[in-house]
């Protein structure tokens, strides 16, 4: 079993930045490709970011691209999501998640296709 805990998540104003870290427990955190993803209110679940197993690729949302960073700390068990130039839109809930199967590309950004999922936590950003 694999647990997921986030933080980092809080109030900033636009422009600002914030780092999000993923904890993970469990046997396959550093086997498989982690994901970042977002939820705003009254709106469907988004991809945000993925990272491959070795941290060596990493797959960005256009909407992100740019201002945001992923890494991960195989060492620590943990994934960061790094947040500059924040804009209101990002106002959400972000989520972290881990698959159980190597993916690529596009192939990372479906939401179903992570088995695991942290509890959130919220970034909201103001104008």
């Amino acid at each position: 079993q694999v647990q997921l805990v986030e933080s980092g998540g809080g109030l900033v104003q636009a422009g600002g930045s914030l780092r999000l870290s993923c904890a993970a427990s469990g046997r396959t955190f550093g086997a498989y490709p982690m994901g970042w993803f977002r939820q705003a209110t009254g709106k469907e679940r988004e991809f945000v970011a993925a990272i491959d197993w070795s941290g060596s690729r990493t797959y960005y949302a256009d909407s992100v691209k740019g201002r945001f960073t992923i890494s991960r700390d195989s060492a620590k068990n943990t994934v960061y999501l790094q947040m500059n130039s924040l804009k209101p839109e990002d106002t959400a809930v972000y989520y972290c998640a881990q698959r159980t199967s190597s993916c690529s590309g596009y192939g990372c950004v479906g939401v179903r296709g992570y088995d695991y999922w942290g509890q959130g936590t919220q970034v909201t950003v103001s104008s």
